[in-house]
């Protein structure tokens, strides 16, 4: 017996019949019909711990059924110290039964453990006919131990049909389950929020003003004050006897002042002593002539003289020093 998951029976028996309904389709390969979801989380902080990936690819392997593949990245940012084919993300596609299993654990168990859920936003759709959920937590997945997760994070889950039209894929994926919000719910919450918003007035108590009975101020009636004239009495003066002390009579001795004699100071006046200025003599240089010693180069080897010429050489000398 083969297995076939529940939203891919009731895709079948239910989904298609509907949306030939509504939207009137002449052929039953018209109707649209979902052809894959892929999971996929970046993990930007990989790039200094190798680690995350690990942690990342175990999560999303849990969580859909089907081994993980880590994704690198296709060119350098110096920014982000981020090398080329270094990995920096997680994803994983599912088809088939393994998207159907996906999808109805998604829808019947995850999405209503989200925190204060209301549905899913019906803006997420591409023109295409794709729709794509964020996730904030991956803890809403009852595959999760969160006990054993190293820190929370979200994911994307991105839904790829074959509708021509935003519209269709709406429809196609709102008959398989998933809840969006309805455009009549908006203004409902808007009119909560209006009303949260606004303050209670409180009315003032209408105050009945006191009547004030006019009193009537009688004027004080002044009293004259009548000042007493202050009778000064004269004071009794005492007579005071001033003792008159017995002063001797104090001599004073008269000082002769003595006249200063005044020396006279003669100033005698100075002989002056005729300064007579003797010429100089000069005295006269009278510049010898330099007797030019004639030096005579005696042959070394010559006899001793005799004393005939040494007598003719002395005298010689005499009559050279008597001319100097």
């Amino acid at each position: 017996m083969n297995y076939i998951p529940r939203l891919k029976k009731e895709y079948k028996e239910t989904v298609v019949s509907n949306l030939r309904k509504e939207f009137e389709y002449s052929n039953v390969m018209q109707v649209p019909r979902l052809e894959k979801i892929v999971i996929s989380k970046g993990v930007g902080e990989a790039v200094n711990d190798k680690k995350l990936i690990d942690h990342a690819v175990e999560e999303i392997t849990n969580i859909s059924g089907q081994k993980a593949i880590a994704t690198l990245s296709k060119k350098d940012v110096a920014s982000f110290k981020l090398r080329k084919g270094m990995p920096i993300g997680v994803k994983v596609t599912l088809r088939g039964e393994r998207m159907y299993e996906f999808l109805d654990r998604l829808v019947t168990a995850a999405l209503p453990r989200v925190r204060d859920f209301t549905g899913v936003k019906a803006g997420g759709f591409d023109g295409r006919g794709n729709y794509t959920l964020g996730v904030t937590e991956q803890i809403i997945f009852p595959e999760i131990n969160i006990d054993k997760i190293n820190k929370i994070s979200g994911m994307d889950i991105t839904f790829v049909t074959n509708a021509n039209s935003d519209k269709e894929a709406m429809s196609l994926l709102s008959e398989l389950g998933l809840p969006f919000k309805k455009p009549d719910d908006k203004p409902k919450i808007s009119e909560v929020k209006e009303i949260k918003k606004e303050p209670i007035v409180e009315e003032p108590a209408a105050e009945e003003p006191a009547a004030e009975e006019p009193v009537a101020k009688e004027p004080a009636a002044e009293e004259p004050i009548v000042e007493e004239p202050v009778v000064e009495e004269p004071a009794a003066e005492e007579p005071v006897t001033e003792e008159t002390a017995a002063e001797e009579p104090v001599v004073e001795e008269p000082v002769v002042e003595e006249p200063a004699a005044e020396e006279t100071v003669t100033e005698e006046p100075a002989a002056e002593e005729p300064v007579t200025e003797e010429p100089a003599a000069e005295e006269t240089v009278t510049e010898e002539p330099v007797a030019e010693e004639t030096v005579t180069e005696e042959p070394a080897a010559k006899e001793e003289p005799s004393k005939k010429e040494e007598e003719s050489n002395k005298e010689k000398n005499k009559i050279s020093k008597t001319k100097k």
